[in-house]
This record gives C-alpha cells, sequence and structure tokens, in this order.
C-alpha cells in the first residue's frame, strides 16, 4: 500500500487527474491492485512521450494484437475527455480550404501510436524474403532508424513471445523505453522492460481479461494527463 501510495503521489504531482483515475482504478479493482506503482511508472513514460510530439509503439500476437489496436483506437480519438482541434493557426488555414469548415467543427487532438505488424504488405514480404520472428522488430526500424522515437509497449500473456521481446530488445538498442504489459510469471519481457505491469491469472484468457481493464485505465490516465477539456 506504500508503494502505492508513493507512485500516486509522484504522478498527482504532474497531474492531479490521472492520479485519481489509477486511484479510482485500485478501488474498484482489488485483484489488480499490486499493479499501480507500474502503471503509474508507465503513464509518466507515455505521457513523456507524447508531449515531446513522438510516437506510442504497440505490439502483440492474436489477441494481444487485438488489444494493441484496441489501445491505439483509445489514443487516436476522443476516448473520455473533449479534444477539439485548438491550434489557431491552423483553424485559420482551414477556414478558406475545402472541407474545412467540417474539418475545424469535428476533428479531435490524436495520440499517435503505432501497432506493429498492422501494415500485411511489409509482414508478409518481410515473413518471406528474412525471418518471420522480427517483423516486428522490422517495422519498428523503420521508423527509428532515422530518428523518430517514442516509448513501446508490448503485450504478451506469456511474457515469452518471441517476436515482441525482439521488437523489445531493438527498442532498448535505440534507447527507447519499453513496457512490458505480462501475465504473473517472471519472463523474457520482464529481463528487457523498463516498466513491467503484470496482471494475475491462471489461463491467457484471465490474463487478458486484467490486460483489458489495465488498458483502459491507462488510456483514461494518459488522457487525463495531457487534456483538459471536460468529460464528454
Amino acid at each position: 500500500m506504500a508503494t502505492e501510495d508513493a507512485a500516486l503521489g509522484k504522478l498527482a504531482a504532474d497531474s492531479p487527474e490521472a492520479a485519481r483515475v489509477l486511484a479510482d482504478f485500485a478501488e474498484r479493482n482489488e485483484s489488480l491492485r499490486q499493479a499501480i506503482p507500474a502503471m503509474a511508472a508507465a503513464v509518466e513514460l507515455i505521457v513523456d512521450v507524447v508531449r515531446k510530439g513522438e510516437i506510442v509503439f504497440l505490439c502483440g500476437n492474436g489477441g494481444s494484437f487485438a488489444d494493441a489496436m484496441h489501445i491505439k483506437g483509445e489514443l487516436g480519438k476522443s476516448f473520455e475527455r473533449a479534444r477539439p482541434l485548438h491550434d489557431q493557426a491552423v483553424l485559420a488555414r482551414l477556414a478558406d480550404l475545402p472541407m474545412g469548415e467540417r474539418l475545424a467543427e469535428h476533428l479531435e487532438v490524436g495520440i499517435p501510436a503505432v501497432v506493429l505488424g498492422e501494415s500485411h504488405a511489409l509482414a508478409t514480404a518481410y515473413a518471406n524474403d528474412r525471418d518471420p520472428i522480427l517483423v516486428m522488430a522490422q517495422d519498428l526500424l523503420g521508423f527509428i532508424c532515422r530518428g523518430s522515437r517514442g516509448v513501446l509497449l508490448g503485450l504478451s500473456t506469456s511474457g515469452q513471445s518471441r517476436n515482441v521481446v525482439a521488437a523489445m530488445s531493438l527498442a532498448r538498442a535505440y534507447a527507447i523505453p519499453v513496457i512490458g504489459l505480462t501475465g504473473p510469471r517472471s519472463s523474457l519481457m520482464g529481463d528487457v522492460a523498463d516498466v513491467l505491469i503484470q496482471a494475475p491469472g491462471a489461463t491467457t484468457a484471465q490474463i487478458q481479461e486484467g490486460h483489458l481493464c489495465i488498458y483502459h485505465a491507462l488510456c483514461q490516465a494518459i488522457e487525463a494527463s495531457l487534456f483538459d477539456g471536460g468529460k464528454r
């Protein structure tokens, strides 16, 4: 409990709203409460990256790939809070362009997120030509080898997924922070991650149920840190 309080107190110094999100999560999810310190650290990492204009990279397999896509959806548009387009220079230029009024009225500020392996053309070509296990690492390399930076969130219920671990290792080699979302056991991902969030569970389905609750709370807290708008 002391570790949880310390983590929330540190997060609250930057974003009281984000700390409140995680405190409420802890109250509603007793079985996941032990993950709060790592969740708070993950929020701080991701928010720092986004404020610098950098990218949130996501990767996983099967259900975890679907979870990565889900996370991208929550980050890319408003989740719970209003995110109006507020750049006055852009709004002024839009006023003189086709569809400008509609764009200004309806667009929402997004958080840049990329799901590794999402491009089937790249994934299948690289898998055929080189090494299928390294598809996600190759996708990541295309962004970071020319200077793009960000943070990588890898999802795996076992923590042993070799393609996810490969992408995480590449990120570490390029000094990009790595977050792992796994199950309760020790794993390769745990050896690589800067921040490791572990969900309890004896089966893949049970662990993924925890992952859903955890990443929804992460998305809520990240949004609360970055956007002042009220709940939509």
